[in-house]
């Protein structure tokens, strides 16, 4: 089994993340304090068929920016420890999910070198206490964390609708690039490590 967990103690925050990657997507348990960004950790691991648990206790006194780029940051270091020597993995994947009015794409290299890239429009509106200039921070954090290269990009009017699909769509590739393919011998990778 892929799985993993890791906590993190700052001043501003306390997160715990558990993860496995070859999980069934059950109803996961999430504990961030921002009800929004809960139900998109949800649709993550639902449609990456994760199996997670995620608790933070973060100064939300201030706002909800420190917990939710340290959840990326824990949850990065949890996927990069599940994932150990990458050995078998697919490794690379896209997928455009369609919510609605919304279309989001997320292309994924688990590579090992972090790079993050992202295209789109979400404003600062409050969705309930989680502010839509929250969710490019947290794939930002966890793209660095987990040593993933990560390309986002997202059209649409609806913030609700834009950043859930941003979730599923990274749910999804995230689930096809861990893929264990039994053709791949070591891994994936002309320079023989990742």
């Amino acid at each position: 089994m892929r799985k993993a967990e890791f906590v993190r103690k700052t001043n501003e925050t306390t997160v715990r993340v558990l993860i496995d990657l070859d999980g069934t997507g059950a109803p996961p348990v999430l504990r961030t304090g921002i009800g929004f960004f809960d139900h998109t950790l949800g649709a993550f691991a639902r449609f990456g068929l994760f199996d997670l648990e995620l608790e933070c206790q973060g100064d939300l006194i201030v706002d909800g920016h420190h917990s939710v780029e340290d959840c990326g940051i824990v949850l990065g270091i949890a996927i990069k420890a599940a994932l150990g020597e990458k050995e078998g993995i697919s490794r690379v994947s896209s997928c455009f999910f369609p919510m609605d009015e919304a279309l989001a794409f997320c292309a994924i290299d688990l590579s090992g070198r972090p790079f993050f890239a992202f295209e789109g429009e979400l404003g600062s509106e409050m969705l309930g206490g989680f502010s839509a200039s929250l969710a490019e921070e947290f794939f930002r954090a966890l793209a660095m964390n987990a040593g993933l290269t990560l390309h986002l990009s997202v059209k649409g009017r609806n913030a609700h609708h834009q950043i859930e699909a941003l979730f599923k769509a990274f749910g999804r590739a995230l689930r096809d690039a861990v893929t264990k393919d039994p053709r791949i011998k070591g891994v994936p990778s002309t320079k023989g490590m990742l």
